[in-house]
Protein backbone atom coordinates (compact mmCIF):
# COMPACT_ATOMS: atom_id res chain seq x y z
CA UNK A 1 0.00 0.00 0.00
CA UNK A 2 1.23 3.49 -0.82
CA UNK A 3 1.82 6.12 1.87
CA UNK A 4 -0.94 8.28 0.35
CA UNK A 5 -3.39 5.38 0.75
CA UNK A 6 -2.55 5.00 4.47
CA UNK A 7 -2.65 8.61 5.71
CA UNK A 8 -5.88 10.03 4.29
CA UNK A 9 -6.28 13.54 5.77
CA UNK A 10 -5.42 15.63 8.85
CA UNK A 11 -7.96 16.09 11.63
CA UNK A 12 -8.31 19.76 12.57
CA UNK A 13 -10.05 20.17 15.94
CA UNK A 14 -9.34 22.16 19.09
CA UNK A 15 -8.01 19.07 20.84
CA UNK A 16 -5.74 18.10 17.95
CA UNK A 17 -4.39 21.65 17.73
CA UNK A 18 -3.51 21.55 21.45
CA UNK A 19 -1.32 18.51 20.75
CA UNK A 20 0.88 20.40 18.28
CA UNK A 21 2.94 21.98 21.08
CA UNK A 22 3.97 18.50 22.24
CA UNK A 23 4.66 17.30 18.64
CA UNK A 24 1.48 15.22 18.37
CA UNK A 25 -0.27 15.24 14.99
CA UNK A 26 -3.70 13.69 14.35
CA UNK A 27 -4.70 12.06 11.05
CA UNK A 28 -7.52 10.02 9.58
CA UNK A 29 -5.94 6.78 8.35
CA UNK A 30 -6.98 3.66 6.46
CA UNK A 31 -8.99 1.23 8.59
CA UNK A 32 -6.77 -1.74 7.77
CA UNK A 33 -3.44 0.06 8.45
CA UNK A 34 -1.42 -0.91 11.53
CA UNK A 35 0.86 1.28 13.65
CA UNK A 36 4.05 0.23 11.85
CA UNK A 37 2.59 1.05 8.43
CA UNK A 38 1.30 4.41 9.69
CA UNK A 39 4.72 5.34 11.12
CA UNK A 40 6.51 4.43 7.86
CA UNK A 41 3.96 6.37 5.80
CA UNK A 42 4.37 9.50 7.96
CA UNK A 43 8.17 9.31 7.71
CA UNK A 44 7.95 8.89 3.93
CA UNK A 45 5.34 11.62 3.29
CA UNK A 46 6.57 14.32 5.67
CA UNK A 47 10.29 13.50 6.13
CA UNK A 48 10.06 13.32 9.93
CA UNK A 49 11.16 10.80 12.58
CA UNK A 50 8.21 9.15 14.36
CA UNK A 51 8.56 8.24 18.05
CA UNK A 52 5.17 6.56 18.58
CA UNK A 53 1.74 6.03 17.03
CA UNK A 54 -1.54 5.71 18.94
CA UNK A 55 -4.59 4.53 17.01
CA UNK A 56 -8.29 4.34 17.74
CA UNK A 57 -11.26 3.00 15.82
CA UNK A 58 -14.07 5.56 15.65
CA UNK A 59 -17.66 4.54 15.13
CA UNK A 60 -19.56 6.38 12.42
CA UNK A 61 -22.21 8.72 13.81
CA UNK A 62 -25.88 8.22 13.13
CA UNK A 63 -27.56 10.32 10.45
CA UNK A 64 -31.21 10.81 9.51
CA UNK A 65 -32.78 11.77 6.23
CA UNK A 66 -36.47 12.20 7.03
CA UNK A 67 -37.80 8.91 8.33
CA UNK A 68 -34.73 6.96 7.15
CA UNK A 69 -31.92 6.51 9.65
CA UNK A 70 -28.45 5.13 9.07
CA UNK A 71 -24.79 5.45 10.05
CA UNK A 72 -21.80 7.17 8.48
CA UNK A 73 -18.93 4.73 7.85
CA UNK A 74 -16.58 3.73 10.68
CA UNK A 75 -13.06 5.16 10.46
CA UNK A 76 -9.66 5.04 12.16
CA UNK A 77 -7.77 7.91 13.78
CA UNK A 78 -4.02 7.99 14.48
CA UNK A 79 -2.10 10.34 16.80
CA UNK A 80 1.52 10.47 15.63
CA UNK A 81 4.14 11.64 18.12
CA UNK A 82 7.37 12.88 16.55
CA UNK A 83 10.84 12.15 17.93
CA UNK A 84 12.61 14.78 20.04
CA UNK A 85 14.98 16.23 17.40
CA UNK A 86 12.61 15.83 14.45
CA UNK A 87 11.35 18.77 12.41
CA UNK A 88 7.68 19.72 12.34
CA UNK A 89 5.13 18.88 9.65
CA UNK A 90 4.88 21.96 7.41
CA UNK A 91 1.12 21.68 6.84
CA UNK A 92 0.41 22.44 10.52
CA UNK A 93 2.98 25.25 10.97
CA UNK A 94 0.59 28.08 10.08
CA UNK A 95 -2.09 26.82 12.47
CA UNK A 96 -0.16 27.15 15.72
Amino acid sequence: MLAQDIILKPIITEKSMDGLQSSKYTFKVAKNANKIEIAKAAEELFGVKVASVNTMNCRGRSKRMGMHAGYKPDWKKAVITLAEGSKTIEFFDGMM
